[in-house]
C-alpha cells in the first residue's frame, strides 16, 4: 500500500481521520476493513470516524462519512464541521463551503478554528413515550437530525448509564434495523445542556456528537420553550451552540457551531492495518 496522506481533526472532542480522495487514492476493495483498521485506537491512528473528500460537479466537494466500524452514516455534525475546515485549509473551498452528503447539500462558514454549519431540518419528532427495557419502562423522546437520536433526561449527567442503557436502546426492536444513537441530557443554567452520547457505529460513548447535540437542543426547547441558541456542554468539555427557528413544532434554519481543530497531519503506512 502506498502511503496515504491524512489529517487528524477534532470537533469538540469527536475525532476524525480525513483523506483527500479526489484523485482516488483509496482502494475501494475491502474499504470497510481499511476504515475499521485505521480507526482502531492505540494500534493505529484511532478515530470516531473517517471522512473521504471527493470531487463534486455542483459544489465544492462531496463527502463520504464512515463510523469507526467501517459502516457508513448519512450525516455527522462534528465531522461536517471538520470536513469544511479541511476543505478551506486545502484550498478546495473558500471560507464559505458547500458539499454533498447523503442528506443533501450542507453549507458551512469557516472562521479560524470555528465552523458553523447548516443542518438538515429535523424530522420524526416524538415526545415523551415509553420504551420497554429489561429493567422496566423508560420515558424517552426521539428525533432525526440527519441520523436518528433518542434523548433521555438524566437526573445527574455523571450517573447516566450511557453504555449499558445506551447499547440496549441502540439495538432496541423499536429502532430496527438501522438502530439509533442515544443521548442522556441534563439541563443547566443560562440555557445550557450537559450531554453524554452513545453512538451507533462507534458502539461506545464518544466525547461529543453534533447531531445528538442538535437533537438535545430541539427536544429541550420543545418541552421547556427555551431560547435559541442553546449551549451544549459535551463530555469532552467543549461547547457546541445550536441555533434554530421553530413554528408550531416544526424546526428549521438549524445551525451547529463549534471548534474544528487540526490535531496533526501524517501519512498512513501499511503497518497501520496490521493486526
Amino acid at each position: 500500500m502506498d502511503q496515504i496522506a491524512f489529517y487528524k481533526m477534532s470537533g469538540s472532542g469527536n475525532d476524525f481521520i480525513i483523506i483527500d480522495n479526489r484523485n482516488r487514492v483509496i482502494n475501494e476493495n475491502n474499504l470497510q476493513d481499511f476504515i475499521a483498521g485505521v480507526c482502531r485506537r492505540k494500534i493505529s491512528v484511532g478515530a470516531d470516524g473517517l471522512i473521504l473528500v471527493e470531487e463534486s460537479e455542483n459544489v465544492d466537494f462531496k463527502w463520504r462519512f464512515f463510523n469507526s466500524d467501517g459502516s457508513s452514516a448519512e450525516m455527522c455534525g462534528n465531522g461536517a464541521r471538520c470536513a469544511a475546515r479541511f476543505a478551506y485549509l486545502n484550498e478546495i473551498s473558500g471560507t464559505k463551503v458547500s458539499f454533498e452528503t447523503e442528506v443533501g447539500i450542507v453549507s458551512a462558514q469557516v472562521k479560524n478554528d470555528q465552523v458553523k454549519i447548516k443542518m438538515p431540518d429535523p424530522i420524526d419528532l416524538k415526545i415523551d413515550y415509553n420504551l420497554e427495557l429489561k429493567n422496566g419502562l423508560k420515558q424517552v423522546c426521539s428525533v432525526n437530525t440527519g441520523v436518528p437520536h433518542v434523548v433521555i433526561t438524566a437526573g445527574a449527567i455523571d450517573d447516566a448509564e450511557v453504555v449499558k442503557t445506551g447499547r440496549e436502546i441502540r439495538f432496541h426492536d423499536s429502532y430496527a434495523p438501522a438502530g439509533t444513537n442515544v443521548n442522556f441530557i441534563c439541563a443547566g443554567e443560562d440555557n445550557a445542556i450537559s450531554i453524554r452520547t452513545y453512538e451507533r457505529g462507534v458502539e461506545n460513548e464518544t466525547l461529543a456528537c453534533g447531531t445528538g447535540s442538535v437533537a438535545a437542543a430541539i427536544i429541550m426547547h420543545y418541552k421547556s420553550k427555551g431560547k435559541s441558541p442553546v449551549k451544549v456542554i459535551t463530555r469532552g468539555g467543549g461547547c457546541l451552540y445550536i441555533y434554530f427557528e421553530e413554528n408550531n413544532g416544526k424546526f428549521y434554519n438549524v445551525f451547529l457551531e463549534g471548534d474544528a481543530r487540526v490535531i496533526y497531519k501524517g501519512c498512513l503506512w501499511e503497518d497501520a492495518l496490521k493486526l
